[in-house]
């Protein structure tokens, strides 16, 4: 690996050539329904107190928040590794994530790499499907190459927020346009087509948590035009990432250290404790029923862009999310690892499928329904109500 640092606006820069770019997972989950991911930076300039990517245990260089590593070779590595005439077997379907991780592919830095772009043109020669996850309104640059991917394929757009409000937006995240920036965005961004989503997480305890505040969070995501929101509390990891956060809040309210210790107590990955997320949780979705809003990507945005494998598994692990989260219990998590772990297609079980762990009649009758269809009636209800 090969690098040169400089400085750019006080801010370190490092180019860096990386061997590889593009990963894939080992299965595609329910939360962003990706194949494959790609970080086209290690470090964010967002610079927000609650970012894990701050841990020891990322190992990203240099004061994070502030210094950046730009894999300026990535779109080379992109054109080669997506390029069919160099695989033994073609790839797999499904979406590529674009952001999340150690960096946000929209941070300030790619304002003079334009890496996002380039990458966003190798993918829409190749006609893959994305789904980009950033805090940045930045994104809007790219609109025209977004919608020659989506008139091929599809294309999710996801915003990432912590809270609604302004004010404490300029606290928590002194790097990234304003939240009220990023609602407008979304709003635009709908206007033009988009399937558009919102990550409303970290909720910060005690800061942006509250009933009030996550109720009013939903209402103006609703109003902007989301078509999803998904949710989740903020872990906080000692070391590194507690300390940063710990000197953000004391500027913010000292008060609330001690409330803090009793909730964050050591958990090797970061995590507050069981009672204040299952409050934290009941809390959302209290309010995210009230408002019809899906708290997961619906299938009609992946349905025909990942292959029926995944489709099944993502849907049933959905599913088993939103009965978990609603305080019911559920056989379909179970059954969407069985379905994740095959290594033929699905439809050669079609005859068979209550022979694989965890699938019963109802399930069954669930499965075939998504084969034939793309989706579940049982879903939908489940996801819109």
């Amino acid at each position: 690996m090969t690098f040169n640092t400089f400085f750019y606006f006080y801010q370190m820069i490092k180019e860096i050539e990386a061997k590889s770019l593009l990963r894939k997972f080992k299965r595609v989950d329910s939360w962003f329904v990706a194949r494959y991911g790609m970080n086209l930076y290690r470090g964010c300039t967002h610079n927000c107190a609650y970012c894990d990517g701050r841990a020891e245990d990322y190992y990203v260089e240099g004061e994070f928040g502030k210094d950046t590593q730009v894999k300026i070779n990535a779109p080379e590595l992109l054109q080669r590794e997506l390029n069919p005439a160099t695989k033994r077997k073609p790839m797999e379907k499904g979406f590529i994530m674009i952001g999340g991780g150690v960096g946000d592919s929209y941070c300030s830095v790619d304002n003079q790499y334009e890496l996002s772009r380039k990458a966003l043109k190798i993918v829409s020669q190749y006609n893959f499907p994305v789904h980009i996850l950033t805090k940045s309104v930045g994104v809007t640059r790219d609109i025209d190459l977004l919608k020659s991917i989506k008139d091929k394929s599809q294309v999710i757009i996801s915003f990432s927020f912590s809270g609604i409000d302004d004010e404490t937006c300029k606290v928590f995240e002194p790097g990234v346009p304003l939240a009220s920036q990023r609602l407008e965005t979304i709003f635009f961004l709908k206007k033009q087509g988009f399937s558009v989503g919102a990550f409303l997480m970290p909720a910060i305890p005690f800061v942006t948590d509250s009933r009030e505040q996550l109720e009013e969070s939903i209402r103006k995501l609703k109003n902007a035009g989301v078509d999803f929101i998904i949710f989740g509390g903020m872990t906080l990891k000692e070391g590194s990432q507690q300390n940063h956060f710990y000197q953000v809040l004391k500027s913010y309210d000292s008060d609330l250290i001690s409330e803090y210790k009793k909730i964050y107590k050591g958990d090797k990955w970061g995590g507050a404790s069981y009672a204040y997320y299952n409050a934290l949780n009941r809390r959302f979705f209290d309010i995210i029923r009230e408002y019809g809003v899906p708290s997961r990507i619906p299938s009609d945005f992946f349905s025909k862009v990942i292959d029926q494998n995944d489709l099944v598994a993502v849907i049933l692990d959905q599913m088993d999310y939103i009965l978990k989260q609603n305080g019911q219990k559920s056989p379909y998590g179970y059954a969407a690892y069985s379905v994740s772990q095959l290594k033929e297609p699905i439809m050669e079980h079609k005859n068979k499928l209550q022979s694989l762990s965890g699938v019963g009649s109802f399930t069954e009758k669930i499965i075939l329904e998504i084969l034939d269809t793309g989706t579940s009636t049982y879903y939908k209800k489940l996801m819109f109500t």
